[in-house]
């Protein structure tokens, strides 16, 4: 369910006010993460480590009240549930964008991950949850390792978004530089800091068996 409310009743009334007019609303936060045991995970388990990554920031955002508020089209809409859009390769040079429902239970999560990527894949059209859902954007360079990414604002997508490349094997570690960016209007810094903090601690939740 989405519904518009009134800033005014909410905590980002005075961010409201400061930043959904503003010409560069967006902030990016850098941040490496331990993906340690998302890596053995992936390996073990023959789970993609992607769709793990994808999982884990939907567990950090959920406790996280702010996902829940988004500015669009200068209204401050309230949702009650979110997902996790991931970038799906056609295999032709082309992509298109999946978005998934996010589910506390890792199992219902991959089995949707799987089959709404496939159904993209298949029929080359994006699969779009924005009308019911706060979507989480990602965006993975696994081919690249890459320090972080700026993204482009064009005005329409507010969506927060976490974009990383490929992950890099240290002596006793491996570890995955990502980038956060988030509407100002939606989270603070220390909101969206919080959030990445989340997001590392649900990576190291995670049971590799």
């Amino acid at each position: 369910m989405t519904a518009e409310i009134d800033p005014v009743q909410t905590d980002r009334a005075a961010a409201f006010e400061l930043w959904m007019r503003a010409p560069m609303p967006m902030v990016t936060l850098f941040q490496t993460l331990d993906v340690t045991r998302a890596v053995k995970m992936s390996h073990r388990q023959g789970i993609k480590f992607n769709m793990l990554m994808c999982w884990c920031i939907g567990r950090a955002a959920s406790q996280t009240e702010q996902f829940y508020l988004l500015p669009v089209d200068r209204k401050l809409m309230r949702y009650d549930s979110l997902a996790v859009s991931t970038v799906v390769d056609l295999g032709d040079g082309e992509i298109n964008t999946c978005d998934v429902p996010f589910s506390e239970d890792l199992q219902n999560f991959q089995r949707d991950y799987l089959e709404l990527t496939r159904r993209v894949r298949s029929s080359r059209e994006a699969y779009d949850l924005s009308g019911s859902h706060m979507v989480i954007g990602t965006s993975a360079l696994v081919p690249y390792h890459i320090d972080g990414v700026v993204n482009i604002y064009a005005g329409i997508y507010n969506n927060p978004f976490v974009i990383w490349g490929g992950y890099r094997k240290k002596l006793l570690k491996t570890i995955l530089p990502v980038s956060f960016q988030f509407h100002h209007t939606q989270m603070d810094g220390l909101h969206a800091a919080r959030f990445l903090e989340r997001l590392q601690q649900e990576i190291k939740n995670l049971d590799i068996k």
